[in-house]
């Protein structure tokens, strides 16, 4: 069975990683929470990065749901003033306040990873791809059987678009 780490058991774990991170010696860092310094430096290279890694996710979970909710309120506000316009009968103010909610729910739609922008690019459309599959039929002329396989292998591309 694998020893444990020495630092990660330590009752004062947290204060060692911070030494680490605020760059202090493995020497110094020994001496005053008497641990080898061997155990920090083996410390710091395989479980120190995981531990930072999982902090900065954390952290960017917390700023990733602090804009979601600055986002969510912004909503809100706009739907009460496009209530009140059209509640006011002002109908431009109306249509402008449609505008901005569209724009909202988009924005918040790209922060949760809803709305796919990347363009799609239908290659069976091509001529290079028309050009290719009458190549490749020609070429299997000559061999009925691999000719018909291939071209039912083409159909489906062709309908489907994959393989």
């Amino acid at each position: 069975m694998p020893r444990s780490c020495a630092v990660c058991v330590h009752q004062e774990r947290e204060k060692i990683d911070q030494a680490l991170v605020d760059g202090e010696s493995y020497r110094v860092i020994s001496q005053r929470f008497a641990v080898s310094h061997h155990a920090v430096g083996r410390h710091a290279r395989q479980h120190l990065p995981a531990t930072l890694a999982a902090a900065e996710e954390a952290h960017e979970v917390t700023r990733a749901d602090d804009l979601l909710s600055q986002i969510d309120d912004l909503r809100r506000l706009a739907r009460v003033i496009l209530a009140s316009a059209m509640g006011a009968g002002e109908l431009r103010t109306a249509l402008a306040g449609i505008r901005e909610l569209v724009r909202i729910v988009e924005l918040m739609a790209k922060l949760r990873g809803e709305l796919d922008e990347r363009a799609v690019i239908n290659v069976v459309l091509t001529p290079q791809w028309v050009q290719v599959r009458a190549t490749l039929l020609q070429a299997l002329t000559p061999y009925p059987e691999a000719r018909t396989a291939a071209a039912v292998a083409l159909l489906e591309v062709d309908d489907d678009g994959r393989s």
